[in-house]
């Protein structure tokens, strides 16, 4: 924990913890609003403890926005210390906010269990920052890492990894090429749904899946075939 002096817990500090904590919902955003308009080291353990907790998306996203606020080389060490937590919200929140610092030494950090987290909702945060942060010699290596989950979740899970695969670019074709002649018709369709993604991503990815698993079914001779014969 960041040390903390006699004189930074001063009354109006204190009221600014408790609202964070507050049960009405707007009173914790302002909360959070204000400790980020005026960064202070003091409240850095206040913020990380409430990301844990946070039920609010929006005002999760302003916690972690204060937290970028305060100086570096306070806040990276704790988030770091964030990452091995049993909480699930709290290694999810931790590693959403390191995507918002950017600090590209944290890369380190990217292990594969977090890509492989059994919370989908952890290991989609962990797919996000994985991208942003890693190095472009390691770019393959990730690619290679993240098809292995293709196929998993709904359909929320399967956007977010085929987004963060497409985030990649060119280096993750050979190993989509690969993951789309699995045996496993999931993963076959996914893949192929995220290529399409890829070339396109302005396409909407139900449409993507909905053909990619099309072909699947028929093979793609068959599934050409019919595309022709539905055009006449």
């Amino acid at each position: 924990m960041v040390p903390i002096n006699a004189t930074d817990v001063t009354p109006q500090n204190t009221r600014v913890t408790n609202a964070l904590s507050a049960q009405d919902l707007s009173i914790r955003l302002q909360a959070a609003m204000a400790v980020g308009s005026n960064p202070d080291p003091v409240f850095l353990e206040p913020l990380v403890e409430r990301c844990a907790v946070e039920p609010d998306f929006f005002v999760r996203d302003t916690l972690s926005w204060a937290l970028t606020r305060l100086p570096p080389e306070i806040t990276l060490p704790r988030l770091r210390r964030e990452l091995d937590s049993e909480r699930t919200q709290a290694r999810s929140q931790a590693l959403h906010t390191l995507s918002k610092i950017g600090d590209r030494s944290t890369w380190a950090w990217i292990t594969r269990d977090m890509l492989r987290d059994a919370d989908d909702e952890a290991a989609r945060t962990a797919w996000r920052v994985a991208v942003v942060l890693v190095p472009e010699d390691e770019e393959k290596e990730l690619a290679g890492e993240l098809v292995l989950q293709l196929g998993r979740g709904d359909r929320k899970v399967q956007l977010s990894l085929s987004r963060a695969l497409a985030e990649l670019g060119d280096v993750i074709k050979p190993a989509l090429e690969r993951a789309a002649e699995s045996s496993d018709p999931a993963v076959a369709a996914h893949a192929r749904a995220t290529e399409l993604l890829r070339q396109n991503p302005e396409t909407a990815f139900d449409a993507v899946l909905d053909e990619a698993r099309r072909v699947v079914a028929l093979g793609p001779e068959r599934a050409a075939e019919a595309s022709e014969a539905g055009g006449c």
